[in-house]
């Protein structure tokens, strides 16, 4: 009974939340789109008077060449770049501190964050601490970024998060062992350029995992019950990219075509779950990489098929609605939205991505829910909602064999 009614009073909530959202004045980045266009935002950095930016980014990616042609065009254009490339995957709070003390000490005046959902995510936060005199613990949860961000440019070299055109971040609090979701529109960045290009040489697996992470965004945006006609347009395009055009991203990673149409259906995929919002799966996910530091595309796609299997009952039509559109399955809705989910199932088993978690633990699990279920409380409009049992044998289920 008291479940019901916290059921029937977040319902409540979650509706009123959705038409705010539906008004908020969002500013979308200026969009550079296609190959080369990474040189084209170079030149918008120039224009827009910067005279030195942090460029936020991981070793990895200044190994393998991808950071110094980019600082280089920069520089052509008259900006000077320091590099920070201290950015691990699940970004700590240290390490933001890290950046922000290069940005004050370097006079810097904006941002270039190159790389996958971690390093835009590092320099939208350096970029708010820049802004605002209070630690990041601080700003954590809804719309406590009061004195907006340093100017942030964006240029992805994953197709999964999404977080160029987001008002997200997440941060790794290790001390506490969680992540610290932040959420405000100044955390939009001011333009970004969706370069395919920059992405043919990804591994294979980083390609599937960071893939199946904007297929959650997708599938999580046009199931929420904040989801508006506009959003919904987004999440199926999104699908329907996604759905034809990874496995031959994962196969064949050189295929320009295929890694521009990801990169694409990412950025309409963050697009629709900014306004929509997500759900269960990146709550438990979230908790996943807090406690095992697990890859956070990874972590979506093994619990996906969970999730949606529990929403189900809820959500048959919407679920059908994607299956249609990506011509999967045939029949009822719920036959069709069974469907859809089985052809997530075997999207996972194709790329080699596992049932269960190996690094899950029986005695994490009442953290994990407790955890993931005060995340998405009042966040998401989930459309089944768990209780804290019920969340228990959920994760359960990813237990390893």
């Amino acid at each position: 009974m008291l479940f019901a009614i916290e059921v029937f009073l977040l319902r409540v909530y979650m509706t009123i939340f959705k038409y705010v959202v539906m008004v908020l004045p969002y500013k979308w980045p200026t969009t550079f789109d296609g190959a080369g266009s990474a040189k084209d935002l170079c030149k918008h950095i120039a224009e827009q008077k910067h005279k030195k930016v942090l460029i936020v980014t991981d070793s990895m990616l200044v190994q393998l060449g991808l950071v110094d042609p980019i600082k280089t065009e920069l520089e052509a254009q008259g900006v000077a770049g320091v590099i920070y490339d201290g950015v691990k995957p699940d970004p700590t709070v240290d390490q933001i501190e890290a950046g922000f003390d290069i940005y004050k000490a370097e006079g810097c005046d904006g941002l270039l964050a190159i790389g996958g959902g971690s390093s835009i995510d590092a320099a939208k936060i350096i970029g708010a601490r820049a802004k605002n005199n209070k630690p990041i613990r601080k700003m954590a949860g809804l719309f406590r970024v009061f004195r907006g961000m340093a100017p942030l440019y964006a240029v992805p070299t994953t197709a999964g998060t999404g977080s160029e055109v987001t008002i997200a971040a997440v941060v790794s609090d290790p001390e506490a062992q969680r992540k610290l979701p932040v959420m405000d529109l100044n955390l939009m960045p001011t333009a970004c350029a969706l370069d395919g290009t920059l992405m043919t040489g990804l591994p294979a697996p980083i390609t599937s995992a960071t893939g199946m992470d904007a297929l959650t965004h997708a599938v999580e945006a046009y199931i929420s019950r904040a989801a508006n006609s506009k959003t919904d347009a987004l999440a199926i395009e999104a699908t329907q990219m996604i759905m034809a055009n990874l496995a031959t991203a994962v196969e064949d990673g050189a295929n320009v075509e295929a890694r521009q149409a990801m990169t694409s259906a990412s950025s309409k995929a963050g697009r629709a779950f900014t306004q929509a919002g997500v759900g269960y799966v990146h709550a438990i996910a979230h908790n996943f990489g807090a406690l095992y530091h697990t890859p956070h595309g990874l972590a979506n796609a093994i619990v996906m098929p969970y999730v949606l299997d529990y929403s189900l009952p809820k959500c048959a039509g919407r679920l059908a609605d994607l299956a249609r559109a990506c011509d999967i399955g045939s029949g009822s809705d719920e036959e069709r939205a069974k469907a859809f989910v089985a052809r997530i199932r075997e999207m996972n088993e194709k790329f080699g991505i596992p049932t269960r978690l190996d690094a899950l633990k029986a005695d994490d699990i009442p953290q994990i829910a407790k955890a993931a279920l005060q995340e998405a409380r009042f966040t998401y409009a989930v459309p089944r909602y768990l209780n804290r049992k019920g969340c228990e044998a959920l994760v359960a289920q990813m237990l390893p064999a």
